[in-house]
């Protein structure tokens, strides 16, 4: 096995008392770290408990991501029957939809992974969604009694929503609960998601931001007065669990 513990920590930029910066180059290279940022989270995890826990992310990132990870030399290097796979957010589709992000992660090579099945935990958003994200909460606590993801996967939406807490929802002022279901008016649909409280549980807290495209949203998330309620990823991150954006060069252009 190779070593590919890095030593990822050591180029990040503080951003402020809640948030940390990191611009491994272009995009691909940005894909490169996130890749091997999460075997070293990985094989720390096992190491140092025997599990490792992850909530995945929908969206083109993690999506190359997946990709990268599932292939050589990347793929022998995590031993996968300790991993625990979950989801941030989930669509209220079925498992077999396209558009679902558990759908997604699989058919981008966690599938080709030897991941135990029942270590594999989909978000069922397709029916009874609030029954279900109740059922998905009780289902991370079993799990997870300290209710702490070593790793949460985040990326950033066009309108600054994260997971699928968007701009003005109900599921941004949820205090208590760690799953709820969402109904998002701007897409005219239901959305299952975690909440702040679990997202800033995490020991690793990761937002994905790459492209040109970002560039305008991420300056204005960054830099804007605090307003969670309109843009809801500015709440990601607390002084004890600090959120880690791993920007691209294109995206980073306007900081």
């Amino acid at each position: 096995m190779i070593d590919w513990k890095i030593d990822w920590k050591k180029d990040i930029q503080p951003y402020d008392e809640r948030r940390n910066i990191i611009i491994p180059g272009n995009a691909n290279e940005t894909v490169i770290f996130a890749v091997e940022q999460l075997i070293s989270i990985a094989n720390e995890s096992i190491s140092a408990k025997g599990a490792f826990t992850i909530a995945l992310s929908g969206g083109s990132t993690p999506k190359a991501i997946f990709e990268l990870l599932s292939k050589e030399p990347y793929r022998n290097q995590v031993d996968w029957g300790k991993v625990f796979l979950f989801w941030s957010d989930e669509r209220s589709v079925a498992s077999d939809n396209p558009e679902s992000n558990f759908y997604m992660a699989m058919q981008a090579g966690l599938k080709s992974l030897p991941i135990l099945a029942k270590n594999i935990y989909r978000m069922g958003a397709e029916k009874d969604i609030e029954a279900s994200a109740a059922h998905y909460e009780e289902l991370i606590k079993s799990v997870l009694p300290s209710g702490e993801f070593d790793l949460i996967m985040l990326g950033m939406g066009e309108d600054g929503h994260t997971a699928s807490l968007f701009p003005k929802t109900d599921a941004l002022t949820s205090l208590d609960r760690i799953v709820v279901a969402n109904y998002v008016p701007q897409k005219n649909t239901w959305r299952m998601t975690l909440t702040y409280k679990c997202i800033n549980a995490a020991r690793n807290i990761v937002i994905y931001v790459i492209g040109e495209s970002k560039a305008v949203m991420l300056k204005h998330v960054l830099t804007a007065p605090y307003e969670p309620e309109i843009l809801p990823i500015q709440a990601v991150g607390i002084p004890t669990h600090k959120a880690l954006w791993i920007i691209d060069k294109e995206a980073a252009k306007g900081l």
